[in-house]
């Protein structure tokens, strides 16, 4: 199966792992949340919210590829102790210009930029390092795990975010990123990663296995469908979820608490169906969960954009349903990729999926923003959500989509390493 072997005690290796990355993950949420209100306090421009989304969107779509390809190189342990090093660093460089007072939007666009880049290193690895020490048929398990610890990082982040921005300057506040990320490394430095097989002859060039993870998604029946489903998606939905600041403030008047809340509620749907995912696993095809959960979260989605100003507790209910949706649909993509990729190959073929799909979330974002301040931002929550019910709908009536997963149920133990 792999270079090393899986660990007898992975359930004590794995966990002590992630939980490390996770209170990082609910540090650098919180940081995150700051720095967003922090902008729309300062502009009240959806342009600028587009913008710094799109500064966390670019270096996936021109650096991630590449980053995939390194890291089925390099030694995935050490890349993550890597990654969470330099993005607590530029946390200090932006929390240093915030205790000076010499903080700018440019500054603040830079550095999520950064840490965007850095994360494209550290997301395949900790993606590709759990296949290797995750059994297979625990892996769906796990994704709901993954995403029901996003909503509790959304749900303790936001709220906590809220709280010290009102009481602490955004330096201090700054500074919780720093103490996670310590948090996150420690473990990495004393818990061996199992690592594939090395390669007996040389190894090819990077921009040939670059082309070997795309040729797998090619001959894969169903993947290039799939992946083009998630691509429309970030199109359309993923400005709803990067102008959500301004939904909150603009339309339904509320200020800092109310967007909290709003994060929150997401949090706790996330935290839910990851729940849920974690103790059912999903279903024995995990691309009709995904379908099922892609449909509810295009309704929600659109429903919010209807909501009047004064039913902000329906509002809350519908982003606890965006949230739940989320956490099954991306819990069961992953399960299904982990489980049917080779390990040697899930760097690159990871870091080319989400380059693929992160590369179309700038025209979203090109169109969301001055679409929102032209009309209202209420707008693009109807021009998103209507188009992906409709797809949707058309997926789960196609059947190459629905057995996608069957050649992977019909491949040997071989195929896997």
């Amino acid at each position: 199966m792999n270079g090393e072997g899986r660990s007898r005690n992975w359930k004590r290796d794995f966990f002590t792992i992630w939980g490390g990355q996770s209170i990082s993950l609910v540090g650098s949420g919180l940081v995150q949340f700051a720095l967003v209100w922090w902008l729309t306090v300062e502009t009240g421009s959806a342009t600028v919210l587009a913008l710094g989304t799109l500064m966390g969107v670019l270096p996936q779509i021109l650096i991630t590829p590449w980053a995939g390809a390194y890291v089925d190189r390099w030694n995935r342990r050490r890349t993550m102790i890597a990654a969470d090093s330099a993005i607590s660093f530029l946390a200090l460089l932006l929390m240093l210009a915030f205790l000076a007072g010499t903080a700018e939007v440019w500054m603040v666009l830079l550095a999520m930029f950064g840490r965007a880049a850095v994360s494209g290193f550290h997301w395949p690895a900790m993606q590709a390092a759990t296949s290797m020490m995750v059994p297979e048929r625990h892996l769906g398990r796990v994704g709901g795990l993954n995403q029901a610890m996003f909503g509790l990082s959304s749900i303790i982040a936001a709220p906590a975010g809220a709280v010290l921005i009102a009481l602490f300057p955004m330096w201090a506040v700054l500074s919780v990123d720093l103490v996670t990320a310590v948090l996150a490394i420690v473990p990495l430095l004393f818990i061996p990663v199992p690592q594939p097989k090395k390669e007996a002859a040389g190894r090819p060039s990077l921009m040939k296995e670059m082309k070997e993870g795309l040729a797998f998604l090619r001959e894969w029946h169903g993947a290039i469908p799939i992946i083009v489903l998630f691509m429309i998606a970030n199109l359309l939905l993923s400005p709803a979820f990067s102008l959500l600041p301004l939904l909150v403030m603009d339309h339904f008047q509320g200020g800092a608490a109310e967007y909290a809340a709003m994060e929150a509620l997401a949090g706790i749907g996330m935290l839910i169906g990851g729940i849920l995912l974690g103790a059912w696993g999903g279903g024995r095809r995990k691309i009709v969960t995904m379908l099922v959960s892609t449909f509810a979260l295009s309704l929600a989605i659109t429903a919010m954009g209807m909501v009047p100003a004064e039913r902000l507790l329906l509002a809350y209910g519908l982003a606890a349903t965006v949230g739940l949706s989320l956490s099954l649909v991306n819990g069961s993509m992953m399960a299904m990729m982990q489980a049917s990729v080779p390990f040697a190959k899930q760097g690159r073929v990871f870091a080319l999926i989400s380059a693929g799909v992160a590369a179309m979330m700038p025209a979203g974002l090109l169109m969301a923003g001055p679409l929102a301040d032209a009309f209202s931002v209420r707008t693009w929550y109807l021009v998103a959500g209507v188009p992906m019910i409709a797809l949707s709908l058309a997926y789960m009536s196609s059947r190459s989509v629905l057995n996608i997963e069957d050649q992977v149920m019909k491949g040997s133990a071989k195929d896997r390493q």
